[in-house]
């Protein structure tokens, strides 16, 4: 089965069994690397991306299913030289250690931060509930979220667009 798909801005045009994974798709077929496999089962948050703009598990969701929504993974969020602001959240306050889930931390965070541009701790950590970090404790991914979230403010007053969309 043929399928089109918009990813980071570049659209691709592959042949895919009807069943393959999302997942499978970005890594295997486009090269897209930076989204984990980590669980298989929708538990971790690893293979977190954005369909459309909002944070989904792409071990969920068959590539087929994606139809004309853009999809957004960590290489879309910023590069070398010009990070996201949860990027350099991440890296400023460390927030992270082995950076397995960083990846599926950041992209679940930017859809808070989208929806939610002052977030309390609480919130933050409510929302980071369905991605499992097995090193950092979440102290330092929760102070991450927070300098983001005052980076993203101060950047465009009055806005609450902190990602992709």
């Amino acid at each position: 089965m043929n399928v089109t798909m918009t990813v980071n801005g570049k659209t691709y045009t592959r042949e895919v069994e009807p069943r393959r994974l999302l997942v499978q798709f970005l890594r295997e077929d486009l090269g897209l690397t930076g989204t984990h496999v980590g669980c298989d089962t929708s538990q971790c948050g690893a293979c977190t991306v954005h369909v459309g703009g909002d944070a989904v598990k792409s071990c969920t969701l068959l590539a087929v299913q994606v139809g004309d929504l853009p999809v957004t993974t960590i290489e879309g969020m910023g590069t070398p030289g010009d990070l996201h602001p949860l990027q350099t959240g991440f890296w400023e306050q460390h927030g992270l250690q082995c950076g397995f889930c960083t990846p599926g931390m950041i992209m679940a965070s930017a859809e808070l931060l989208r929806h939610n541009p002052q977030p309390s701790e609480e919130e933050i950590r409510f929302h980071l509930e369905g991605n499992y970090c097995r090193c950092t404790g979440y102290h330092n991914i929760v102070r991450a979220v927070q300098q983001a979230a005052g980076a993203i403010r101060e950047a465009a007053p009055g806005q609450s667009q902190a990602a992709d969309d």
